[in-house]
């Protein structure tokens, strides 16, 4: 056992004139299975990164852990060899028995190893890059996302081993994982940063009750300062009318006084003064209670979304359905019969590889192929695959709206790409504040972006968008915990005909009116 010391940790980005951390101070143990929770944007992986010794920073960090941090990063030259052959580079000292262990462990044929690694699918990537990891034996990971393109099966593999883990720091924003694999959590509230014993739902409830009480408390003051600011300006008016009887009066109508009574009026305006001065002095105290009462609340905002109504009932309709890419023998997806009815919100479940984003794109190049059977120039539809057998009907003059997993293609600034795809720019921004990115990313090009405020961005594209269907291929990669509640509700709210894929089981499960396994 042994301790990681932060002590008055600052560390700023180039060019950016708000801190990242500013005085930060804490200690965590190394036996600790820590999960990492905050908002996207918040720190998380530039702490981590911290840790590894990615940056330089004022303050200091001390320990004795010897840190690995994934997700490892492959070079374009890396990219276009095969695994094996740049294990080493990765991880030092990296024996490839053990990753071919590791690989055994998360269901993975060995064989990924032997092919070029740009070729494989995200999933896929992530799998070989555990396996790496994995393969290490003292080291203390520093674990960013792992489950991002996973399965549900790999997911639950990585739970295991995490389970069985002696102790690591694990970001992520699915609430099943956190539940399962930690002990610890570190959360990077609004304003301030806590370490609290338990998992995330233990932490939740917490902060839940914390919530309510602050809500409760602030309400309590409101009220208090209320009364005391009508109580001062009470006694305010009442000196200032006593001041001016102190000087000129009407002996007739007043035969009690004399300019003796001069004195008393005098004290008699001093004590209500003073009594005026107690009670905004007491107003100041009660505003100094209240301050910082509301700064980590969470108050997650309601979106909108503005779903368009079809005319017919069957949107999709899909009958033994064979589907492979150009230049490959081997079918992607053979034998699938489903339908798709307005208001449904279908989510198709499936180990990686198994086609599930295959069949969107499927579902896309149907939609948009013109009457000559072309598909635009530029569309994601274009490089979809091809109908090797069965049919697959799209209802005609159907409008959708379409999630990528890749974020790749997200450049230059907000306001270029609402030219590009035609959106309203105000609506979009107006939504990417709702889902809790900074104004101060709005002018920044968007290669600069953490991968959460990128989806972030294709989300809000999404719903900016009014669809008859929306399709989502894994939305929710990278996005934090309290934005995927918000989605939730959205979707529960609006009920939006859906076709969409994503791994986070507690999602689906409280989104989805059908699944449709693979």
């Amino acid at each position: 056992m042994s301790q990681i010391k932060v002590t008055n940790l600052t560390f700023c980005y180039e060019g950016s004139v708000v801190p990242v951390f500013e005085n930060v101070s804490f200690v965590l143990d190394t036996d600790w299975k820590l999960g990492f929770i905050g908002r996207n944007g918040k720190g998380k992986t530039t702490f981590l990164r911290l840790l590894a010794g990615g940056y330089s920073y004022r303050g200091r960090i001390s320990g004795k852990a010897v840190f690995d941090y994934f997700p490892y990063e492959v070079s374009k030259k890396q990219a276009g060899q095969c695994a094996w052959e740049f294990l080493e580079e990765l991880k030092p000292g990296c024996e490839l028995w053990r990753v071919l262990r590791e690989l055994e462990r998360l269901d993975v044929e060995a064989a990924l190893l032997y092919r070029p690694f740009e070729r494989l699918s995200f999933g896929e990537q992530t799998k070989v890059l555990l396996a790496v990891l994995f393969s290490g034996e003292q080291d203390f990971l520093l674990i960013d996302e792992p489950t991002n393109h996973l399965d549900e099966e790999a997911r639950e593999t990585v739970k295991r081993y995490l389970q069985g883990k002696k102790g690591f720091i694990l970001v992520s924003h699915d609430r099943d994982m956190l539940d399962a694999c930690v002990d610890h959590v570190l959360v990077l509230n609004r304003e301030s940063l806590e370490v609290q014993n338990g998992n995330f739902s233990s932490w939740w409830e917490n902060k839940r009750r914390m919530d309510q009480f602050a809500r409760a408390e602030n309400e309590k003051h409101q009220r208090e300062i209320a009364a005391l600011k009508r109580a001062a300006e009470q006694s305010d008016r009442w000196a200032k009318q006593n001041e001016s009887e102190k000087i000129g009066f009407d002996p007739g109508k007043e035969p009690d006084r004399f300019k003796g009574t001069r004195s008393y009026i005098g004290e008699k305006t001093r004590k209500l003064q003073a009594r005026a001065k107690s009670f905004e002095r007491r107003m100041e105290r009660e505003l100094e209670k209240k301050e910082g009462l509301l700064k980590d609340l969470e108050n997650p905002v309601d979106l909108k979304l503005m779903p368009l109504s079809f005319h017919r009932e069957r949107l999709l309709f899909a009958r033994d359905l064979c589907l492979k890419y150009p230049g490959q023998e081997r079918a992607v997806l053979e034998g699938l019969s489903f339908e798709l009815l307005r208001g449904e919100r279908v989510f198709l479940h499936g180990k990686n590889g198994c086609g599930k984003s295959t069949l969107l794109r499927a579902v896309l190049q149907a939609a948009r192929t013109d009457a000559r059977g072309r598909v635009p120039a530029g569309d994601p539809a274009e490089e979809g695959p091809k109908l090797c057998d069965g049919s697959l009907q799209v209802a005609s003059g159907l409008v959708i709206s379409y999630i990528s997993q890749d974020t790749g293609m997200l450049r230059g600034t907000l306001r270029q790409l609402c030219r590009r795809q035609e959106l309203e720019e105000s609506l979009l921004l107006a939504l990417l504040r709702q889902l809790d990115v900074e104004r101060s990313q709005f002018e920044k090009p968007m290669e600069y972006f953490s991968e959460g405020q990128k989806k972030k961005v294709l989300i809000a594209a999404s719903l900016a968008r009014p669809a008859h269907l929306y399709i989502w291929d894994e939305p929710l990669n990278f996005v934090d915990v309290f934005s995927r509640m918000q989605l939730e509700t959205l979707l529960l709210k609006y009920t939006p005909t859906m076709l969409a894929v994503d791994h986070d089981a507690r999602f689906r499960s409280n989104v989805a009116t059908r699944i449709v396994e693979l």
